[in-house]
């Protein structure tokens, strides 16, 4: 009996790329419809927790706390500030009302600080007087840079300050005058670093801005003492003064601004007598007196 061969299996063999399908509109809306409620819902938590800061009446500013003042009350400075009460404590712009604290003559510098819930604390640093500028026959209150700070009153007794003389309006800075008030604030300060010659100093002249003239209490000599080394060039003059004045018995102006020679000229006078500066590191033994040069 003959073998009967069975057909090789001849199975289906698919495909390995399955052909593509289109994709239907709502499989390419529904993401974008998903972002888009995200998207909104985000916008309105937003919008409506700026709204309930924006509105919120325990964010309200109540109370400013003030500190750093000794000469400004602080009535005034609230004052200076009137507006900021009832502001918004997250949103208000504190840099706009420290650049409206600080105009004030009398502030220097300010810094302002949130504290929640209602609270800006403002601490200051005032301007330092240091002089009584003359200005157009009143005395005004000045710092150390030349500015004006106030008019000089009763209130002010406590300032026992020399006069400056030179300025010649209420801005110091304003101008030519701004020279003149550097020169002077420079005499000043370096009077801060030598306090038995500062107490000595009665009023200082800045109406040369090149040349700075002193005058001591009970001395009415004018003192010459340019734009540098005011303290020595003062010492070089309480050095020879009894000199001086037991050969001149009245001075017009004594010339301190040359190291070695003081030029002294008498009242009533064209001429100067000269002395030899104080050397450093000793006294003037001879404290000559030559005669009037002419």
């Amino acid at each position: 009996m003959s073998q009967v061969t069975a057909p090789a299996d001849k199975r289906f063999r698919r495909a390995h790329v399955k052909p593509g399908r289109r994709r239907r509109w709502y499989a390419v809306l529904l993401p974008v419809a998903r972002y888009a409620v995200i998207t909104a819902a985000a916008l309105f938590c937003v919008y409506y927790g700026a709204t309930a800061v924006t509105h919120a009446s325990v964010l309200a500013i109540d109370d400013i706390a003030v500190s750093g003042n000794h000469h400004l009350p602080t009535s005034e400075i609230l004052g200076l500030l009137g507006g900021l009460k009832g502001e918004n404590l997250i949103l208000t712009d504190l840099n706009a009302w420290r650049e409206q604290l600080i105009a004030s003559p009398w502030i220097k510098e300010a810094t302002f600080k949130r504290s929640l819930p209602s609270t800006v604390q403002v601490t200051v640093q005032e301007k330092v007087p240091i002089g009584l500028g003359r200005i157009r026959g009143r005395l005004y209150l000045v710092d150390d840079r030349g500015d004006v700070i106030d008019r000089y009153g009763p209130s002010y007794a406590e300032f026992d300050l020399p006069i400056v003389d030179g300025l010649s309006n209420e801005n110091s800075r304003e101008g030519k005058n701004g020279a003149r008030a550097a020169l002077a604030a420079q005499v000043l300060l370096a009077m801060r670093g030598a306090p038995d010659v500062a107490k000595l100093v009665s009023q200082i002249d800045v109406s040369d801005e090149h040349n700075a003239v002193v005058i001591l209490d009970g001395d009415p000599a004018l003192l010459y003492v340019g734009t540098e080394r005011f303290v020595p060039r003062l010492r070089s003059y309480l050095e020879l003064a009894s000199a001086m004045k037991a050969q001149v018995s009245e001075i017009d102006y004594v010339d301190l601004r040359f190291e070695d020679r003081i030029y002294v000229r008498p009242t009533g006078t064209t001429g100067t007598v000269t002395a030899n500066a104080v050397p450093k590191g000793g006294r003037d033994t001879k404290r000559r007196m030559p005669r009037t040069q002419r």
